[in-house]
């Protein structure tokens, strides 16, 4: 049988992902019907031979990015094959191509092309002599004397050295867009050029943040992806001036191994019209082909950091469904206090003064908090971290403590909550209600549940990335909606609870489809069924297949409808029951009986070992939350503001954002301090990642203060974190056999490469 594209493609997938064969090909197949990774991952395991997510995906993207390839490789050979110059030599080269460069490159000769010298250079009838000069061997007659009969002044070719100028143009862009050539170019540039910076025109003596690229180069394929968007941020405000500084010796050599032939007549004259093309023509383009490259894996690095960071917020571990009352802290114009009940639903709010004016509104403020705690039976208290949060933390406590209340008060990251407060779905939610109290509502369902509350946020508004708005925004979009979808299927949604937004993640159902639910829902009541999902308009059998796994119904009328097995297995888990005599409501309800079951002998077509075992597990824990149980973080009582913090100090922290360079942790002073990551541990750090995480509690030591700047200095380095203040290294002095800490100014240096703001005591 004859070799398809498609078959070419999977061999290509193959060797690039490194997986199995059989794998590729399922996968692609499943992908190809419809399936979502989500849904692939978790249900087909024996299909793909139990491929994870990131594996799927990695088939998922490369699958893309070569079919778009083929496309292109389509549109070129029609192009080529029209012009009629389409070698049996060429279509191999043009087929057997893997990158789009690649393809672009051997396409380059016969695109379509503006005027240019060379053409105008054919156009006088000089392609003969530069194919001479190109063929000339042993000795003869000089370059000039070849030239002589090209002279044409009809033509416009007035002399001999005309003509040899004209031919070199000729054969210039001929060098020039050989695809070999700017390959050559490409390679040894990537390999061993320099990355350079320096202040443009008039801004030499100039203050700003990017002193430190003023004078600075670097590897190119080395630079960190931070610094690399920082430079260029630069350059987009014209503050920078950035080159490409390549191996020009070497790349001019190895051109003229490649044109100019053994004894050649002419090879001197051919290594000038060498390097007029590269210097000329070569040098711009690879140079911008490069920069583009050298942007795609910086993009790539910051969205990956970002899609981390995401992750772990996402991912974060849920109060769970109490009644929670959510404050959305302010000075001068108040704090709003909005009450929720177990499912989020909105109770009533009012909005206090306890830190404006005098005594009269402290003791209002007091009696109306504790009003809305009474009438509302509030379990917990959430308080958003930004401006005046620590103050209001501690009105709340003593409040709590007057009046002899036993309730649990927790600081939560109010990153993004006016974005959602000022949302359609805000204001499609709470119509009525003000933009502050709807941040306030959404706090307090943070409490509840991080994820459920966060979806409704853009993920580039809660503030956990590093040059967010430098990067290529259509990839970062697919890399942040990716992530939501893993982290909403990973824990799974409650049907009768669960908001549009929340639903449109889950796999198989679209946005039109999620508010179609909830719409049902509304006017039905709550399902009670997962296949009563079957009766809701334009939801078919293949968008059931995709979810149903992923939808939750507590109390349902079948068991399994409130767990992690499909629906296409129940009958599976019923003969289980039915084998050990038992029901299967009794069979989750007594998980020790699912000890006795021999899974060998439910292996069947299309159920496999991987996925019993996964069906044994959701039945010993039906309906569990797999997010890490839920704890708190209490910040010191004497340390609100920078003005508080001290050398030496120890202070409970959690992280708020992960960096290539370090992580930031908010300490309770409305501003973030940094570890570095020389200071994450007593072992060298590559990746902060492998230490900390977005959300993580943590302690901290203060290694420095700059007041002026607001710039916090922390370290989590068990010997910094072990010692007496009096003991501890003084910033910037390095001792016997210690390497130094980190100071004010190698923080602020770190901070400058950041690109991040990391200031909470406004709100986004």
């Amino acid at each position: 049988m004859p070799v398809t594209a498609k078959d070419t493609t999977l061999h290509i997938l193959v060797e690039e992902t490194g997986l199995k064969t059989a794998q590729v090909k399922q996968t692609v197949t499943l992908l190809e019907e419809g399936a979502t990774v989500p849904f692939i991952a978790r249900y087909r395991k024996e299909v793909t031979g139990e491929l994870d997510e990131v594996q799927i995906r990695l088939i998922q993207e490369r699958l893309e990015y070569h079919m778009a390839l083929n496309e292109r490789r389509d549109t070129i050979l029609k192009s080529i094959e029209e012009q009629g110059k389409l070698t049996p030599e060429l279509r191999q080269k043009i087929e057997a191509a893997r990158q789009k460069t690649e393809l672009e490159d051997l396409y380059l000769p016969f695109k379509p092309k503006r005027r240019t010298k060379a053409s105008i250079a054919k156009e006088r009838g000089l392609e003969p002599l530069a194919e001479q000069l190109l063929a000339a061997r042993g000795s003869g007659n000089a370059a000039l004397q070849l030239a002589e009969v090209f002279i044409n002044p009809e033509l416009q070719v007035a002399t001999a050295a005309e003509a040899l100028t004209g031919a070199g143009h000729i054969l210039a862009e001929q060098f020039a867009d050989a695809a070999e050539a700017r390959a050559i170019v490409r390679d040894l540039t990537w390999q061993q050029g320099l990355f350079c910076s320096q202040p443009a025109r008039g801004k030499e003596e100039s203050v700003s943040k990017y002193e430190m690229y003023y004078d600075f180069s670097e590897p190119l394929r080395q630079i960190p992806s931070h610094r690399m968007l920082a430079m260029r941020r630069g350059e987009k405000e014209e503050v920078l001036r950035l080159r490409i500084e390549a191996p020009e010796e070497e790349i001019l050599g190895r051109l003229s191994l490649l044109f100019v032939p053994a004894e050649s007549r002419f090879a001197e004259l051919l290594r000038e019209i060498i390097a007029d093309a590269y210097k000329r023509l070569l040098t711009t383009s690879i140079d911008l082909d490069l920069r583009l490259q050298a942007k795609r894996a910086a993009d790539d690095e910051a969205i990956r950091v970002f899609a981390e960071n995401l992750r772990n917020l996402l991912l974060a571990a849920p109060a769970g469904s109490h009644r929670v009352l959510g404050v959305d802290p302010g000075l001068r114009t108040g704090s709003k206090l909005a009450a929720v009940d177990a499912t989020g639903r909105f109770l009533g709010h009012v909005t206090i003064y306890p830190h404006a004016g005098g005594g009269g509104k402290l003791e209002s403020a007091k009696r109306e908090l504790l009003r809305l705690i009474e009438t509302h039976a509030i379990e917990m208290v959430a308080i958003g971290n930004g401006t005046a949060g620590r103050e209001m933390d501690q009105f709340v406590r003593l409040c709590l403590k007057e009046a002899g209340l036993k309730l649990q008060v927790v600081m939560v990251s109010e990153s993004g909550a006016s974005v959602y407060s000022a949302s359609d779905l805000a204001r499609e939610e709470f119509p009525e209600l003000d933009l502050t109290v709807r941040g306030a509502i959404s706090i307090a369902r943070r409490l509840q549940d991080p994820l459920a509350e966060l979806v409704k946020v853009d993920p580039k508004s809660i503030g956990v990335g590093q040059y967010q708005h430098d990067v290529n925004q259509t990839a970062l979009k697919k890399a942040l909606d990716e992530v939501v979808e893993s982290c909403v299927n990973f824990v799974g949604v409650d049907l009768n609870t669960a908001s549009w937004a929340l639903l449109s993640f889950v796999s198989g159902i679209s946005e039109a489809l999620a508010k179609a639910i909830v719409h049902q829902r509304d006017n039905e009541g709550a399902f009670v069924r997962r296949n009563q999902l079957l009766k809701v308009p334009r939801f078919g059998q293949k968008a059931y297949e995709q979810s149903a796994g992923f939808l939750r119904i507590r109390m349902a009328e079948q068991p399994l409808d409130n767990t992690a097995v499909h629906p296409e297995r129940y009958q599976l888990v019923e003969q289980m029951a039915a084998d050990l005599g038992v029901t299967v409501t009794a069979l989750i309800a007594a998980p020790n009986l699912l000890d006795k079951i021999k899974l060998e002998q439910y292996v069947g077509p299309g159920v496999g070992l991987p996925t019993l075992r996964d069906i044994v597990t959701e039945l010993k824990k039906p309906g569990r939350d797999p997010r890490e149980s839920f704890a708190t973080t209490s910040f010191r009582e004497d340390v609100m503001e920078v003005k508080d913090l001290k050398e030496g100090m120890t202070l409970n922290g959690i992280v708020t954002n992960v960096a290539a360079f370090g992580a930031f942790v908010d300490i309770g002073v409305h501003q973030d301090g940094l570890v570095h990551v020389s200071q994450l541990a007593d072992r060298f750090i590559k990746d902060p990642n492998q230490v900390v995480k977005v959300g993580q509690q943590v302690q901290v030591r203060v290694l420095s203060v700059d007041m002026d700047r607001k710039r916090i200095g922390l370290t989590m380095r068990r010997g910094e974190l072990e010692k007496p203040p009096e003991q501890k290294d003084l910033p910037g002095k390095s001792q016997p056999g210690k390497k130094a800490v980190m100071t004010v100014s190698t923080m602020a240096e770190a901070l400058e490469k950041s690109g991040l703001r990391v200031k909470k005591n406004k709100k986004n």
